[in-house]
């Protein structure tokens, strides 16, 4: 049902915009015989005594006269429409603007922005993106350009055209915006994953360097470029480009465990495994990093002693459901027939938390889940998506 604020704004909008069409007839000399309030206006009223809200609306629409007083309402009730749900609504006030011949250059602009808002939210993205490229290529206001600069580049974000979107964020607003200038390094980190895929490798590497230089902290460059080290054989080149991910963003720690501990391996070099993990521990005392460690220290030397010095001082200091978890695997090994069966019971139990629980958390909407997406499915944001800190996490 509409809003009572909305069918009250229209009232008014339709009395002040019939008075100001009045007082701007009577300064321009075009009429100086009072002019009575128009007769749709009555017949909204009527339409609104009678609950037939839905076509009190439309009429008193038709009644606001278009002038260069009440530009502003007209886009301000297309506005409103459009974030209540009825873009079709806003769309028809925005087409009947546009229509007016006695729109400045700005205000025809400032209407084919509201357009193509309005196209975006009716899903009719051809036309929202032609609108769009117009007013990119020949607005003259500053501010208005860029805004229709980043609608753009969201519609072709959401399309997956990840160079035009490249195209229309470079430069101006990858200097200006900070979260453009992360999904523009995510972008590129697209088209050098599809270039991996097509056997494309260098130009694939060249696109993961020029995300580098447009974010220094882009955590998704470095492993994709360990990545295809690793493919080719380049273990030591690998370990070096894992190396500086906890320097970028010390979360992301536990993403490059498994890449560094198989790089390490393939080289034969465990004491190097060995030592890496330790750094690793004093630089991002996280559960993954613990239980790696005690892994590999009790798989080198042959027995469970270090490895179970190593979870409980860590327990000591920073509590951990999956340290738990680990320690109780490590107790098992020693204990007797019927203290194993009930450290089973218990570790099943905690096992079933550890499992229930989300691994990755957006950091600017909340949302949670298992896997790492790089793009958080619910605010869109890129690289907001990281590991969870705390007893329930890492």
């Amino acid at each position: 049902m509409p809003d009572v604020f909305l069918l009250a704004m229209l009232v008014v909008a339709v009395a002040i915009g019939w008075w100001l069409g009045r007082r701007e007839r009577q300064e321009s000399g075009r009429t100086s015989v009072p002019s009575a309030l128009p007769r749709d206006y009555f017949v909204g009223l009527n339409y609104l005594l009678n609950d037939q809200q839905d076509r009190a609306i439309e009429t008193f629409i038709g009644a606001l006269e278009v002038n260069s007083e009440t530009i502003e309402t007209h886009l301000a009730l297309g506005n409103l429409f459009r974030t209540r749900g009825e873009a079709d609504r806003a769309l028809k006030i925005h087409q009947n603007l546009l229509a007016r011949p006695t729109l400045t250059a700005g205000q025809s602009d400032r209407v084919q922005l509201e357009l193509s808002r309005d196209f975006l939210a009716l899903g009719l993205l051809d036309r929202a993106e032609r609108l769009l490229q117009s007013l990119v290529r020949d607005c003259q206001d500053d501010e208005l350009r860029d805004t229709a600069r980043r609608l753009l580049v969201d519609l072709l974000e959401r399309e997956g055209e990840w160079r035009a979107a490249l195209d229309v964020a470079l430069p101006r607003l990858v200097r200006q915006h900070d979260d453009i200038r992360r999904a523009a390094a995510h972008w590129l980190c697209e088209l050098a994953e599809q270039e991996r895929h097509s056997a494309s490798p260098v130009l694939a590497r060249r696109h993961l360097r020029q995300a580098l230089t447009t974010d220094p902290r882009c955590v998704r460059a470095n492993l994709l470029l360990a990545a295809m080290e690793h493919e080719t054989g380049h273990y030591k080149p690998a370990i070096r480009l894992l190396r500086r991910i906890p320097d970028q963003d010390p979360a992301f720690t536990p993403a490059i465990l498994d890449p560094l501990t198989r790089a390490y391996r393939l080289l034969d070099d465990e004491e190097g495994l060995i030592r890496c993990l330790r750094e690793l521990l004093d630089q991002s005392p996280s559960t993954s990093v613990i239980t790696r460690l005690a892994e590999t220290l009790r798989h080198h030397h042959g027995d469970d002693r270090d490895a179970l010095l190593l979870v409980i001082r860590q327990l000591e200091r920073e509590p951990s459901l999956g340290a738990v978890h680990y320690l109780l695997s490590l107790y098992r090994h020693d204990a007797k027939e019927n203290e194993d069966e009930r450290l089973a019971v218990l570790q099943q139990h905690i096992h079933t938390l550890v499992q229930a629980l989300p691994r990755h958390r957006c950091r600017r909407c909340g949302f949670s889940g298992e896997r790492l997406r790089w793009q958080c499915p619910r605010c869109r944001n890129w690289g907001t998506t990281k590991p969870i800190i705390g007893i329930e996490g890492e």
